[in-house]
């Protein structure tokens, strides 16, 4: 019985075997047809598959995917006759040209980054619909939900197409309301100021922040649940979002709806304190948060700062500060304890700059402060991030550190992302200074990649004519030095403006090198050439000047940015000394100094500024004799509420003239504050009080004819409101004031607007 069941499997296994070899053939031949391009040997490559091989049906069919899958066919028959398999192919036609038209929201070239489909490759339906859906993703980013693009292809000789993207951008999709729901604390229209997105109006023309984007959604929801952090709900949720389209897709709502919680305060107050040396009351002293006070994550953030501060003032440097919270309900109260951790020193492996494409890595590594080998500090790589994007190079700079495992080391990613750095501008403009102006330029601030700043500009004014070339090279010979070379022509009409009473054509070439002192300081020095033609309405005629001056500058900058509300708090000033003659027509010294310092408060957007200035003209000549041209004068935008030159000695014929002076000093006191208007169109509002003093002229001007001139040397003081305005041309300031302390021979002017283009 068992050798007949044995027979069967037998029998059965080489029926199974037979069955097979019934359906499958040895291939003897490949032939290869329809193909122009491609040689046939390389199709029978790509079929992979050889002659020798067992080949069936299915092998077939194979052959037809793996060559329709290359990309290179249109279209792919595969066939066996008999031992033969026969391969008719239809090759795709390669493209000549890709095109995109009828795109006016988002530029070319930043489209034809999501183009897959390149020109010399073949056509293929598949990478194109990829395109298609790559580009309407980014119309949906900038809100155009109801953009249509149509792929075309235009058929030409020798199996060639090209291939055009025609685009239908259609209109934005607007943010028609956002609503909240279940907000008991605060109104819906707090809550909305909070947010990045804004509600459409028509009057939002000049910005997109009432556009649809999702991320700006999503980040709105972070903002939101700041906000609510910052006021003391710790307990804060959003439970629900929800949006909807119209049916044209034109307009967007959002709800979101809230759980606010309860408001909680500081309770108790501790600092766990590691370090014997270093005082606890010191530590006490930075807190900036107090018991009672409403609790405020940013304020717990920059007590944090602050301490880690403080305990760096006694060398230690390395270190982590962990804010350990316990929630009280029945009280509605946080106590914090503030853990201070020693960490092992720690030191920087490598720095990896990333998303540069077109800055140099040296040009970035010029604004580190750091360097591979150095001490890891939070401190020091925040300062790197506000160099570079002091630079302007960058649209964001993010510092990201990454530990190493099992060693005291940390990797830190510089990612950049770059902004266009040059200008091309125009502008059409009036101010009560230079009256109705016309001015143009080009400016590149990182020329070829280099940190090489490039510009090229001309203004023409009703009192005023000026063209200017500069160039400057912030990293001399690879050094820390910058040098820089000026070539400018301005004209002067000022003989019927204001209280200047001259006319000056002037032609000046200027070498600059400048180097860092400290971290804050700097020095330039400068020397430069100066071909003037002067006409003094009191004098008559024109008379020619050359001055050769060589000048030295100390400057201390130190200021923080917010970025975002484009405000700084910090000083900065100015020490300077110039000495003009070399052989010229005058010789004489020039003494400078400024200083000015901001605060910012409440959320960064108010600002009070402070700024004082003096400068001193010393003659060497022996009849300490200084041309009024080169004098100093007050009025207009250096002490608003009076005219251009508008204070000061007067010629007693030319009453309306002043004779300038061999010294001044001003300053101003500015409270600059957000209005009505978002903050998106950078428009606010000022109050001031301005304050100066001008010199006694040289003595040769105390008489004119015989008789004395008016001769004054005492104080004016004013104050004013206005408006400023960030436009896309460049800033404007609109201000009122009024003088408070006159003399009658002052000319005064009640209104200043001040216009000057940002190139």
């Amino acid at each position: 019985m068992k050798k007949i069941l044995l027979k069967s499997y037998l029998v059965l296994i080489l029926s199974t075997f037979c069955a097979i070899d019934a359906h499958a053939t040895v291939l003897s031949r490949i032939d290869v047809s329809g193909n122009q391009r491609m040689d046939d040997e390389s199709i029978r490559i790509l079929s992979e598959v050889k002659v020798g091989s067992n080949v069936n049906s299915e092998t077939v069919n194979d052959v037809a995917k793996k060559l329709q899958s290359s990309g290179y066919f249109s279209s792919v028959n595969a066939s066996l006759d008999g031992s033969v398999l026969r391969i008719k192919v239809e090759e795709a036609p390669i493209i000549n040209m890709v095109t995109v038209e009828g795109n006016d929201e988002i530029d070319t070239d930043d489209l034809k980054k999501e183009i897959k489909t390149k020109e010399r490759a073949s056509y293929d339906k598949s990478v194109i619909g990829g395109d298609v859906q790559r580009m309407l993703t980014l119309y949906q980013r900038k809100g155009f939900f109801g953009t249509k693009i149509n792929p075309k292809k235009i058929d030409l000789d020798n199996n060639r197409v090209n291939v055009v993207y025609e685009i239908k951008e259609g209109h934005p999709t607007y943010i028609e309301d956002i609503d909240f729901e279940n907000n008991k604390k605060f109104s819906s229209r707090t809550l909305r100021g909070e947010l990045l997105s804004r509600e459409h109006a028509w009057w939002r023309f000049m910005t997109q922040f009432d556009v649809y984007d999702e991320d700006r959604i999503q980040y709105d929801q972070q903002l939101l649940h700041q906000f609510y952090m910052r006021n003391g709900f710790l307990d804060f949720r959003i439970t629900d979002v929800k949006g909807n389209f119209t049916e044209n897709r034109e307009y967007y709502s959002v709800k979101y709806t809230v759980d606010e919680g309860e408001q909680y305060r500081i309770g108790d107050i501790s600092i766990d304190n590691p370090f014997d040396d270093v005082p606890s009351k010191e530590l006490d002293k930075v807190l900036t948060v107090s018991k009672k006070d409403i609790y405020n994550i940013d304020e717990i953030d920059a007590t944090i700062e602050a301490l880690r501060g403080a305990v760096a003032d006694h060398g230690y440097a390395f270190i982590n500060i962990e804010p350990v919270t316990e929630k009280h309900d029945d009280t509605r109260t946080v106590d914090i304890k503030f853990e201070i951790k020693k960490t092992n020193r720690i030191y920087i492996n490598s720095i990896n700059l990333l998303g540069n494409v077109r800055t140099f890595d040296n040009v970035i590594e010029h604004h580190l402060p750091m360097r591979e080998g150095d001490p890891f500090s939070l401190q020091t790589i925040e300062t790197g991030r506000q160099n570079l994007m002091h630079t302007r190079y960058f649209k964001d700079v993010q510092m990201v550190p990454t530990r190493l495992a099992d060693a005291n080391m940390m990797n830190l990613d510089v990612k950049v992302e770059e902004q266009p750095t040059g200008e091309l501008s125009g502008g059409l403009g009036w101010s009560t200074i230079n009256g109705f102006m016309v001015d143009a330029g080009i400016t590149e601030n990182n020329f070829m990649g280099r940190g090489q700043i490039v510009q090229i500009k001309g203004s023409i004014a009703q009192y005023q004519r000026q063209a200017l070339f500069s160039f400057t090279e912030p990293f001399l010979f690879n050094r820390e030095l910058s040098g820089g070379v000026d070539v400018s022509y301005t004209q002067y009409k000022y003989s019927s403006l204001g209280g200047y009473g001259y006319d000056r054509d002037s032609f000046m070439v200027a070498g600059r090198l400048g180097w860092r002192l400290t971290d804050h300081w700097t020095q330039t020095m400068r020397l430069s050439a100066s071909f003037d033609q002067n006409y003094d309405l009191q004098l008559g005629g024109w008379k020619k000047a050359n001055l050769y001056t060589l000048g030295t500058n100390l400057r201390y900058y130190n200021l923080k940015t917010n970025f975002q509300q484009n405000t700084h708090t910090g000083i900065v000033g100015n020490l300077g000394a110039a000495y003009t003659g070399f052989g010229g027509t005058n010789t004489f010294m020039r003494y400078s100094a400024d200083i000015t310092g901001l605060v910012n408060f409440l959320d960064d957007r108010w600002q009070l500024k402070s700024s004082w200035e003096f400068g001193y003209l010393q003659s060497l000549e022996s009849d300490n004799y200084i041309p009024r041209v080169y004098r100093y004068f007050l009025g207009g935008e250096s002490l608003r509420g009076f005219d251009v030159a508008g204070v000061g000695s007067r010629n007693w014929f030319y009453r309306t003239y002043s004779l300038g002076g061999l010294w001044r000093a001003n300053g101003s006191t500015q409270l600059n504050f957000p209005i009505f208007i978002p903050d998106e169109y950078q428009i606010k509002g000022f109050v001031f009080a301005d304050y100066g003093i001008l010199g006694k002229p040289p003595r040769r001007e105390f008489q004119y004819q015989g008789r004395d001139n008016i001769i004054d040397q005492s104080w004016r003081t004013s104050v004013g409101v206005g408006i400023y305005w960030n436009t896309p041309m460049g800033p404007m300031n609109f201000s009122w004031g009024w003088p408070l302390k006159v003399n009658k021979y002052d000319d005064e002017r009640r209104f200043l607007l001040s216009f000057a283009t940002q190139f």
